[in-house]
C-alpha cells in the first residue's frame, strides 16, 4: 500500500494506494499547505532555524469510503520521547474515559482476573479507571508519558506499538479482555498489521474499543484544525467497519461523543461472539441520509476557504483597533489552525497554557509566538481571548471568567465569531 521506510529515519512516504483496501485511484479533496510537526516546539528565545514541513493533503477512497492524509510521516518525528500531549488536563476526556469504563461494565461483566491493554495510553488516565475498579491493567506508550504512568501506578511499557509489543504484552500479562486505543487507532501506519497485533493480545471473545475523530463532525463543524500529520485516516462508521470486517470483527456497538470536537467509539468483537446493538444500523444509516461523500467533501472545501477568510476578516478589523489577542489553549489542532490561517506574533501576542503543561516556555510550532502561563491573561487583561480549544469553548468561556478575564472570547470555528 505505500513502500516501506525505517523507522527513526525522518523519512515520508507519499500514500498513493488507500491505507484500507489498497485502490489506487485516490480522489484528492483538499490541500491545506505544508505544516510543520505539530508536536515538535522550540524553546523560547531560541533563533529560527531549519524546521521540517510536510504537505497536508486530504484524500478520498471511493472503494471503502476512508478519507486520509497523503503523507506518512516518520513516527519517530512526530512522536519524540519528549512528547507534550498529556490527556488527563482535560476535565471533558477524563470524563470520557470515566463514562467508557461505565459502559464497558454495561456491555460486558469484568472480574478482578480481566486484562484490560491500552494502546498508546499516554499518562494512564484511561487505565486508572479500570484499574481503580479492581481490574488489571497494562498500557503501551512509546513516549515518556509511561513513565508518568508508572509513577502513578499503572503499568506501562515504552513502546511504539506493533508486532512485537503485542506479542511481548501477551507473554508477560496473558490474553486481555479488552484492548482500548483512543485517539490513537487512526494514528499509526500499517494499520492491517495494527489490527492483526490488536488480535494477538485479545482473547477469543474479547472486545476492542476504538475512539477516533468522526468524520461526520469534522465536516458538519468545518473541523480543518484536525487535519495535522499524526492523523493518517479520517474514519466513517462505513470506513471502519470495512477495515475491522477485514480481519474477522464485528462491529456490535457505536456511539458518537463529545471529545476533540467530535468523535466516534466504535467496540468491535470477533463475527458471531457478542450480539449487534440498534445502535450500529443507527449509525450507518445517519451516515447514508447526510449525502454522498464526495459532495460532502466537496462543500466541506468551500467551507474551509470561507472560514479561514472570515477569521482574516475579523482579525483585522480587530488589529487596525489595537486590540491585544491572546491565544488561549495549545492542542495540537491551534498548531494547524494558526499555520494554515498564517497567524504570527503580530496577530496573535501569545498562546496560553495551564501552569504545569509541557508546552510552557515554548514557541507555537512553525512561528514565534510563545506559550506562556495563562496567569497572563489575568495580569495583562488583552481585549481578547482566541479560543484554540474552541471545541470546548462552553467549558472555558465562563471558566476564564469567573477566573477574572475582562475582554470578550473569540470563537475561530466554524464561523468566526465574537462571543
Amino acid at each position: 500500500m505505500t513502500a516501506p521506510r525505517a523507522a527513526g529515519t525522518g523519512s515520508s512516504v507519499v500514500v498513493d494506494r488507500c491505507q484500507v483496501c489498497d485502490n489506487p485511484d485516490l480522489q484528492s479533496a483538499l490541500f491545506i499547505g505544508y505544516l510543520p510537526p505539530v508536536n515538535q516546539m522550540r524553546p523560547i528565545g531560541q533563533r529560527p532555524h531549519e524546521q521540517p514541513a510536510y504537505p497536508a493533503e486530504f484524500l478520498y477512497c471511493p472503494r471503502c469510503e476512508l478519507v486520509q492524509l497523503g503523507l506518512i510521516v516518520d513516527p519517530a518525528v512526530l512522536f519524540p520521547p519528549e512528547y507534550p500531549y498529556t490527556s488527563g488536563t482535560t476535565k471533558i476526556l477524563r470524563e470520557n474515559f470515566a463514562e467508557l469504563y461505565t459502559d464497558c461494565r454495561q456491555i460486558l461483566p469484568l472480574t478482578p482476573a480481566d486484562l484490560v491493554v491500552d494502546v498508546g495510553s499516554n499518562d494512564g488516565t484511561l487505565l486508572g479507571n479500570f484499574k481503580n475498579g479492581g481490574h488489571r491493567v497494562r498500557g503501551i506508550e512509546p513516549t515518556l508519558m509511561a513513565n508518568v504512568a508508572n509513577e502513578r501506578g499503572i503499568p506501562t511499557t515504552m513502546s511504539f506499538f506493533g508486532p512485537e509489543a503485542a506479542a511481548r504484552a501477551r507473554a508477560e500479562d496473558g490474553p486481555a479482555t479488552i484492548v482500548t486505543a483512543t485517539n490513537v487507532f487512526a494514528h499509526i501506519e500499517h494499520v492491517h498489521e495494527i489490527v492483526d497485533s490488536i488480535l494477538t493480545m485479545l482473547k477469543p471473545d474479547g472486545m476492542f474499543i476504538s475512539e477516533s475523530h468522526y468524520l461526520m463532525s469534522l465536516l458538519e463543524t468545518v473541523q480543518y484544525d484536525t487535519i495535522y500529520h499524526e492523523h493518517l485516516r479520517y474514519y466513517s462508521l462505513h470506513s471502519l467497519k470495512f477495515l475491522l470486517e477485514r480481519h474477522g470483527l464485528e462491529v456490535i456497538h457505536a456511539k458518537r461523543i463529545p471529545t476533540h470536537g467530535g468523535s466516534i467509539r466504535v467496540y468491535s468483537a470477533r463475527k458471531g461472539t457478542r450480539p449487534v446493538q440498534p445502535s450500529v444500523a443507527a449509525v450507518l444509516a445517519e451516515e447514508r441520509s447526510a449525502g454522498a461523500w464526495p459532495d460532502r467533501l466537496a462543500r466541506f472545501k468551500r467551507d474551509v476557504v470561507q472560514s479561514k477568510l472570515g477569521l482574516h476578516a475579523l482579525l483585522k478589523d480587530l488589529k487596525q483597533k489595537g486590540a491585544r489577542i491572546f491565544g488561549i489553549g495549545a492542542p495540537s489542532r491551534a498548531s494547524t489552525l494558526i499555520n494554515y490561517a498564517g497567524l504570527d506574533d503580530g496577530i496573535v501576542d501569545c498562546v496560553l497554557e495551564v501552569k504545569d503543561s509541557y508546552k510552557v516556555g515554548k514557541y507555537m510550532p512553525g512561528t514565534l509566538i510563545p506559550v506562556v502561563d495563562e496567569a497572563r491573561l489575568f495580569e495583562d487583561q488583552p481585549e481578547y481571548a482566541l479560543l484554540l480549544s474552541w471545541h470546548i469553548a462552553e467549558e472555558l468561556a465562563p471558566k476564564l471568567t469567573a477566573k477574572g478575564f475582562k475582554g470578550r472570547f473569540i470563537v475561530p470555528l466554524p464561523t468566526p465569531r465574537i462571543l
